[in-house]
């Protein structure tokens, strides 16, 4: 009998396939498959007031992937506590609500109005722009990371996972500094920042010129992360970034992940979340591995 389960921050999944914010919603995705299947569903950026996000276009497909610069358009934490929660309840599947901000007081006055409502987790996006520091992403260097992890740490009374951005020198420094300030797990990688030209309009695709790439073009850039992070600490990791089918997942798993999250293959096919986590299955049966661990363990 294979064992999916799974323990992250001390929040026990029944199987390692969470969905990727911003790629998710309830009632959309649960009009294709049942969310009870998940391991955990990962919401929507959620913000502290509504944020309108980007003029269009705002997403442009690319070789193996595509780009995004959404912007994180969301109705703001008091509507999703009101409208999108209720709905969330009635599933047996374990609640992570990514958080955004554009400052450290933007992430707390979320996370404290989370604090009383009955999520499992928050995933903190560290890739938002912080405007006191002229734009730069607090994900940018290890000080601010570090600096945003132990404020919310301080405050949040649930497991704190924070995403990193792959848009550094050395992503080992910024996850070992969040491990440090308290951080309960890591979620990677994030977006890649790219740029697509319409070479006839002589003009960039995107209205905000640059974007976020995601899709397989950049798995072997998040599975050589998660490698890396998976050696430079020990708090758990959920692997993501061009997650298309089971053997995808489980590379991310022999990598050193603990769990992945399901994006780009989702908005291609909207059953992808449980088709991943049957292949998973059957290649777990064809492979003789009775649960995670033995995958994880698999190269060492």
């Amino acid at each position: 009998m294979i064992n999916l389960n799974v323990n992250i921050a001390g929040v026990l999944l029944k199987n390692p396939i969470t969905t990727a914010s911003g790629t998710f919603s309830a009632k959309d995705s649960g009009a294709f498959y049942d969310i009870n299947e998940l391991g955990a569903a990962i919401t929507k950026g959620v913000s502290n007031v509504p944020w309108d996000g980007n003029p269009t276009p705002r997403i442009a497909e690319t070789y193996g992937g595509m780009l995004n610069a959404i912007g994180l358009q969301n109705p703001g934490v008091d509507n999703f506590i009101n409208n999108e929660l209720p709905f969330l309840k009635q599933f047996d599947t374990k609640i992570i609500v990514n958080v955004v901000g554009k400052t450290i007081n933007e992430y707390c006055e979320v996370v404290e109005k989370l604090n009383d409502t009955f999520i499992d987790m928050i995933e903190v996006n560290i890739s938002c722009p912080n405007i006191k520091e002229g734009g730069i992403s607090f994900g940018a260097n290890s000080a601010m990371a570090s600096e945003i992890t132990k404020e919310i740490r301080r405050i949040s009374r649930k497991p704190i996972i924070m995403k990193l951005t792959p848009n550094v020198t050395d992503i080992t420094e910024i996850a070992k500094a969040v491990e440090a300030a308290g951080a309960d797990g890591i979620s990677l990688i994030n977006t890649l920042l790219g740029m697509k030209i319409d070479v006839h309009q002589k003009k960039p695709v995107l209205w905000n010129v640059m974007g976020g790439l995601s899709g397989p073009a950049i798995k072997p850039v998040a599975v050589r992360m998660v490698y890396q992070v998976r050696r430079a600490v020990s708090i758990p990791i959920i692997g993501l970034g061009g997650v298309m089918t089971g053997e995808d997942a489980v590379e991310f798993l022999m990598a050193g992940a603990d769990a992945v999250s399901i994006g780009t293959a989702a908005l291609v096919d909207p059953t992808a979340p449980v088709r991943i986590k049957k292949e998973l299955i059957e290649f777990m049966n064809q492979n003789g591995y009775e649960n995670l661990q033995q995958i994880r363990e698999a190269m060492l």
